[in-house]
């Protein structure tokens, strides 16, 4: 690294000033993404009408320490309350809150904040020395891979969808139907409004999480009211070195996954946290515990993935000016209002720009340690509250986070009817997380599978053979058939005839 490119570096590790912005930035970021429905994107929207008049590298700093621990904060609620703060840390709940349930919260907070160190340092990593290459690869994907990409996020429902892949992809599909809801992005016609007006906005994903995730979980825990609360175990919030490398292979590899998927436009880290979750599940043979029932494989991996991604996101958007997720196309208009211009011309007029902003990455992922280890014994203590104080408190944030998305009332009562639905999508074992990627994944299969086929024409021989000719479409394709295959009877039979007998799973502590 050339020296001067050094400084820029370590700037806001020596100027005061910058590192206190950044301190405070990811301090706040941390409670912002531990609360539902306070999003990372509106937290740093509402930065930037706060710092236009700042210079860039104050406003900048604040706004990186805001991402950075937003990210890392939804794990917090998902592990407590089973109600994720963020779409990224959706996965992170699936086996997150059945810890806390088992009384291991400290512990699973302790071991996810330090491997979202190992995936935010990763992530810089990546950023520093392969940005441009990595944004070439990412330039790549046509419209036709984002399709497959899409597809495939949904397929991975047969891992998220309990006992029954049928009631799986039917949850995943509900989802895609909700998402299509509001104005067609081509035609800016109506879809599925019946004309109401109020549709026209769309139905907004994290409403619809909220309320599946915290409504839906309040009026279920109705039923258990006279159980006692699980005494948390919080004596030992620092894992041990042995743990760390125990995890680390894994925490690697999911970050790699997070920081390809990152640096696609348009996606971000939930669907990273998503394909982590599911590699995972593939790939570790003999986890802590079942997959679901609280294996902390099943909490590294998102958590690894998800803090992956911010540096993988921040790659096109340096590199070629194309935001990489919602945070950096706000980023991008906050550096457009200071008078840059993200893309090519980035790297070569204002390097130290960029120097500065990954040593400005680092420097946040170590205070989002700092602050993501303390306070974790305030913060479990709510797992040990009384059902019948909890479930109110659980319903009262979600309200407030809700209405504070766009300021609604009308918001809210979708919240509390997605809220109900859930409920009883829950009591006949649905499971709604399917729902959740859905409607996130839908408008995204629905631009994608349009625009490939205009590019096709009226040839569908053409359109069907495109999916073949590119051999990175062609791998992708391959990809999403073997993720069909390997749902089907078959493929567990062909599994169980070449599997040597093991010793059973055990459940043991990290």
């Amino acid at each position: 690294m050339d020296p001067s490119n050094l400084s820029h570096f370590f700037m806001a590790w020596l100027d005061p000033s910058l590192l206190g912005l950044t301190a405070l930035g990811t301090l706040g970021g941390v409670y912002v993404g531990a609360i539902p429905g306070l999003s990372v994107t509106m937290a740093v929207s509402i930065l930037i009408s706060f710092t236009f008049s700042w210079e860039v590298n104050n406003a900048l700093a604040l706004m990186v320490g805001v991402f950075c621990g937003g990210v890392y904060g939804g794990s917090r609620s998902a592990i407590l309350l089973n109600i994720p703060g963020a779409p990224a840390a959706i996965a992170t709940s699936f086996d997150g809150y059945p810890l806390a349930e088992r009384g291991e919260a400290g512990a699973a907070i302790g071991v996810s904040t330090l491997i979202s160190l190992v995936g935010g340092m990763i992530g810089v990593l990546v950023l520093a020395v392969a940005a441009p290459l990595v944004s070439e690869f990412a330039l790549q994907f046509a419209p036709r891979d984002y399709l497959l990409l899409a597809a495939m996020g949904l397929l991975l429902v047969g891992g998220l969808s309990g006992d029954s892949m049928a009631k799986g992809i039917f949850a995943g599909a509900l989802g895609v139907t909700l998402g299509m809801v509001g104005m067609d992005p081509m035609t800016a016609e109506g879809r599925f409004t019946f004309g109401t007006v109020a549709l026209l906005g769309g139905i907004h994903y994290v409403i619809a999480m909220i309320g599946l995730f915290g409504i839906s979980e309040s009026l279920y825990q109705l039923h258990m009211l006279n159980l006692k609360p699980v005494k948390q175990n919080v004596d030992k919030i620092i894992p041990s070195w042995s743990v760390i490398l125990k995890y680390l292979p894994l925490s690697i590899r999911t970050s790699f996954i997070g920081v390809i998927i990152g640096a696609l436009p348009g996606t971000g880290g939930d669907i990273a946290a998503l394909m982590a979750y599911d590699h995972a599940k593939r790939t570790v043979k003999k986890p802590s515990r079942p997959f679901g029932k609280g294996a902390y494989e099943g909490l590294i991996a998102p958590e690894s993935a998800n803090n992956a991604a911010i540096g993988g996101a921040y790659i096109p958007m340096l590199t070629l000016g194309i935001p990489g997720d919602a945070v950096t196309a706000v980023m991008i208009g906050a550096l457009y209002i200071h008078g840059l211009k993200p893309g090519p011309m980035l790297m070569l007029e204002t390097p130290h720009l960029f120097w500065f902003t990954v040593g400005n990455l680092c420097l946040s992922n170590i205070f989002m340690v700092i602050f993501g280890l303390t306070g974790i014994r305030i913060f479990a203590k709510m797992v040990e509250l009384p059902r019948g104080i909890l479930i109110p408190v659980i319903t009262v944030l979600s309200v407030v986070g809700t209405y504070t998305i766009q300021n609604s009332i009308i918001d809210v009562y979708w919240m509390l009817g997605f809220g109900l639905a859930g409920y009883f999508l829950k009591m006949f074992g649905f499971q709604v997380a399917p729902i959740i990627l859905g409607i996130i994944l839908g408008p995204l299969m629905d631009m994608s599978y349009r625009r490939t086929v205009m590019s096709c024409g009226d040839n569908m021989d053409e359109f069907f053979l495109s999916f073949f000719i590119n051999p990175l479409t062609c791998v992708l394709t391959l990809s999403v058939f073997f993720m069909i295959f390997s749902q089907t009877p078959l493929w567990t039979a062909l599994k169980a005839r070449f599997r040597k007998p093991g010793p059973p799973e055990t459940g043991t502590n990290p």
